[in-house]
C-alpha cells in the first residue's frame, strides 16, 4: 500500500504530454504580434481611409462634409464649390474608392480629376489630401497645354531617385530597379482629353495587375503630381507582416488490402 494517488498509466501519461504540447502551442500562437515594418511608401498598407478623411475634415473647415441618402457615399466640397471630394466606402482593394474633381466655377464642366483604389497607401493619400488643402497645389488655368516642362517638374523626384526611364511610343515611364512601382505618362491622352488618363502611378506585379493605382487627367496640376511623386521616390510608411500560418497536413493515402481482406466476389484476391 502507498499513500497518495495511484500512478499513471501509460495511455493517461500520453494524454498528458499530448495535451501540454497542445497548450504551448495555444499560448505561442496567442502571443503573436507582428510589429510593422518600415517600407518604401508605395509598399505601405492602406490603412483606415475613412479615419484619414474624417481628420482631414477635422482640421480644415473650408471642406463641408456631405453624406448621400445610402451612406454608402461621403462628399467633402470645398467652400468655393469648385474642388468636390468623392468617398465610396464600400469598395474592394482594387476599385476606384475616391475621386477628386476640381471646377473652374461651381457650374462648369470639370478641369481635372483624380482616381484612387480602396488600397492605395494611407501616406500617399494623406499627401494627397493635404495638398488639396492649399489652393496653389490644385489650382489651375481650364486649357493649359501639358508641356515638357509640365511633365519634367512633375518627375523630378522620380528622375533624381534613379528610376528607370523608357519611352514606348505614345508612354514614358519610370520604374523602380525592381519594377514594382512606376509612374506612366501616356502622350496621347495628354494631347486628346478622353476617357484614358493621361498619368497613372502604381505599384504591384505591373501596370496591369497593380495592387493599387491613381489616375489622373491631362490638366492634373504639376504641384499636386510632384508631391506624390516625391513620396513615391522618397517617402517610407508602415507595414504589418502576415501572421505565420501552418502548412496544411499531407492528404493521407487510403491503406492497401491485406492478404486477409475479403474480396467483393468473395474470392481471395
Amino acid at each position: 500500500m502507498h499513500p497518495g494517488p495511484a500512478p499513471l498509466t501509460a495511455t493517461e501519461r500520453a494524454a498528458v504530454d499530448a495535451r501540454s504540447v497542445f497548450d504551448v502551442t495555444t499560448a505561442k500562437s496567442a502571443t503573436f504580434s507582428p510589429r510593422p515594418e518600415t517600407v518604401p511608401v508605395y509598399l505601405a498598407d492602406a490603412g483606415d481611409h475613412d479615419a484619414l478623411l474624417d481628420t482631414f475634415l477635422d482640421a480644415h473647415a473650408e471642406f463641408e462634409k456631405w453624406r448621400t441618402w445610402s451612406d454608402d457615399t461621403t462628399h467633402a466640397i470645398h467652400e468655393s464649390q469648385t474642388l468636390r471630394i468623392e468617398r465610396v466606402h464600400e469598395t474592394l482593394a482594387h476599385e476606384t474608392a475616391w475621386t477628386i474633381a476640381a471646377y473652374e466655377t461651381p457650374v462648369s464642366d470639370r478641369m481635372w480629376h483624380l482616381t484612387l483604389t480602396d488600397a492605395t497607401p494611407s501616406p500617399l493619400l494623406e499627401t494627397l489630401l493635404n495638398s488639396l488643402a492649399e489652393g496653389d497645389a490644385w489650382e489651375t488655368a481650364i486649357g493649359s497645354p501639358i508641356t515638357e516642362k509640365t511633365v519634367t517638374q512633375a518627375t523630378r523626384p522620380l528622375t533624381s531617385a534613379g528610376w528607370k526611364h523608357t519611352i514606348e511610343g505614345r508612354w514614358i515611364r519610370w520604374e523602380t530597379t525592381r519594377g514594382d512601382a512606376g509612374v506612366q505618362f501616356n502622350a496621347f491622352a495628354a494631347q486628346n482629353p478622353s476617357g484614358l488618363p493621361t498619368w497613372t502611378l502604381w505599384a504591384g506585379a505591373s501596370i496591369n495587375h497593380p495592387t493599387w493605382a491613381i489616375h489622373a487627367s491631362a490638366y492634373t496640376p504639376a504641384p499636386l503630381l510632384a508631391r506624390l511623386t516625391e513620396d513615391l521616390a522618397h517617402g517610407t510608411g508602415s507595414r504589418t507582416p502576415q501572421s505565420p500560418t501552418r502548412p496544411p497536413s499531407p492528404a493521407k493515402s487510403p491503406g492497401l488490402p491485406t492478404a486477409l481482406s475479403p474480396h467483393p466476389s468473395g474470392r481471395r484476391p
